[in-house]
């Protein structure tokens, strides 16, 4: 007998007893009355595969919302900072306060910032000799 023809008829069944233990272990908690957890777990399983798509949409509104982009009264430097936070400006690093959409500074208004240059001074003898 030629046993050859039988192992190319032969079909590759690995991984099949996994899926009938569970369509099995789905029919036989159907069966009793206890469908319900099957329910709840196909419920949750959604739930973590929608999960990511809420919470990628929801952060989006968010930053929408809540980031703005615009110049440093200072320098003219745009920049992106969220609203209702206090930064400094990348460009001249003056403090600014983000509030309805545009930077404010934080000094007062009238404020004049003067740098201080040290001057060395030599000494002159005025005696008249």
């Amino acid at each position: 007998m030629n046993l050859d023809g039988w192992k190319k008829l032969q079909i590759n069944l690995s991984g099949i007893g996994f899926w009938l233990a569970i369509f099995g272990g789905v029919w036989l908690l159907g069966s009793v009355g206890l469908g319900w957890i099957v329910h709840s777990i196909l419920i949750l399983i959604v739930l973590l595969a929608i999960a990511p798509v809420i919470l990628l949409i929801g952060v989006r509104w968010w930053l929408q919302r809540n980031l703005i982009e615009s110049s440093c009264p200072v320098c003219q430097t745009s920049f992106p900072a969220l609203n209702n936070t206090q930064v400094r400006c990348p460009g001249c690093g003056e403090p600014l306060r983000v509030s309805s959409g545009k930077f404010t500074r934080l000094t007062p208004d009238g404020t004049i910032d003067v740098e201080a240059i040290d001057v060395s001074v030599q000494q002159i003898d005025d005696r008249g000799s």
